[in-house]
């Protein structure tokens, strides 16, 4: 990853203190989104590694990850999967529960979402402690899809989420070493 690119990219989000709560610095995005060239950019960052990699499907998680998957799937000239919270698609879905700090939560994929073999790419806006990102892998996996890599914009690596997707070909474009 170009470095400059990554640093201009950094320099248009915005970081808000104690959101959602004291003691966190919010990693706001929406001004990178608002700035053309900052999200083309970001789009392009994030799917370039991936251009000849055949991939078949963009997988991307609710909602922020929605952003750059429909986008890179363009970029990609493939399709686009989303994966939701529960009761958001119409039709039969599989799902995949995965801790919280305080608790649970759970993902849903449609269950004919992913046909055996086809080469996914699976997209997310952050990297934190990778409970969601694990979920969705094992949700592709039952799907048989095969997962090529994991791209995300921001990876905040001081909480070790990319120590749990060890097995997977992991990309990043802005990382935080610190809150």
């Amino acid at each position: 990853m170009d470095q400059k690119i990554a640093t201009q990219l950094q320099q248009l989000i915005r970081n808000v203190k104690d959101f959602p709560k004291p003691g966190i610095v919010f990693r706001d995005i929406t001004p990178l989104l608002a700035d053309e060239q900052g999200f083309a950019a970001a789009v392009q960052a994030m799917a370039d590694p991936f251009r000849d990699k055949n991939i078949d499907l963009v997988v991307a998680i609710e909602s922020r990850g929605f952003i750059f998957g429909a986008a890179i799937a363009r970029r990609l000239n493939c399709g686009f999967v989303p994966v939701r919270k529960p009761g958001k698609l119409p039709a039969d879905t599989i799902d995949e529960e995965y801790q919280l700090e305080y608790g649970s939560d759970k993902l849903e994929m449609h269950a004919d979402a992913i046909k055996s073999g086809q080469r996914i790419l699976i997209v997310d806006d952050l990297l934190a402690t990778g409970g969601t990102m694990r979920a969705c892998c094992r949700m592709v996996e039952r799907l048989g899809g095969e997962i090529v890599g994991i791209s995300f914009l921001i990876e905040l690596a001081f909480l070790k989420g990319r120590a749990g997707l060890a097995d997977y070909n992991i990309h990043t474009v802005i990382k935080y070493d610190q809150e």
